[in-house]
């Protein structure tokens, strides 16, 4: 059991027959009236947000979620399939279980596969990820007054906005969580 006094962001509890991660907390103390706890809380199987405050002394119990290591093998149609590299098990996900999350993933890759009850609610790639790419218009000189960028196709088809230096097949490093081009490999 958790309380509310010991929330801190990053703790998943269970409330309301729902399974809530708790992005940002803030003890208050106003000069009149008790203490509270704001909290700003995701719903880990839908994704919604919700701000909810609750009295420090109030009890949670705290939500298991299994983080598990496993390689992300192919595509095939509707179908992800993953393999735990230890056991050699293998998973296929449905594209709506994936989402987004893989579009900067190449086959091979490992990723985290997160899950509660053994529902699989989110799949976490690597934060940095190296790839090659594959379209992009040639950069034009004199353009570059504002730190211009310009679009680019990725090897696993993702769009990416790069600078203006930036040329077919080079290899670039790339922020999963944000998308953004980082630097050149």
């Amino acid at each position: 059991m958790v309380s509310a006094g010991d929330f801190r962001n990053g703790i998943t509890v269970e409330m309301e027959g729902n399974v809530y991660q708790i992005i940002e907390f803030q003890h208050v103390k106003p000069g009149k009236g008790a203490a509270f706890v704001r909290t700003k809380l995701k719903n880990i199987i839908n994704g919604g947000v919700v701000e909810k405050s609750f009295r420090p002394t109030e009890k949670f119990p705290q939500a298991r979620i299994d983080r598990k290591d496993m390689q992300y093998l192919y595509s095939d149609g509707d179908l992800f399939n993953f393999m735990d590299t230890e056991t050699y098990d293998q998973i296929a996900l449905n594209a709506d279980a994936v989402g987004d999350a893989l579009k900067f993933v190449k086959e091979n890759e490992m990723v985290k596969i997160c899950s509660y009850n053994g529902n699989v609610f989110a799949i976490e790639p690597p934060l940095f990820v190296e790839l090659e790419i594959t379209d992009t218009e040639p950069g034009f000189k004199g353009d570059t007054a504002t730190g211009a960028t310009k679009p680019a196709i990725v090897e696993t088809g993702a769009k990416v906005m790069v600078p203006l230096f930036v040329e077919n097949g080079e290899k670039i490093k790339i922020d999963t969580r944000t998308g953004e081009y980082l630097s050149r490999v």
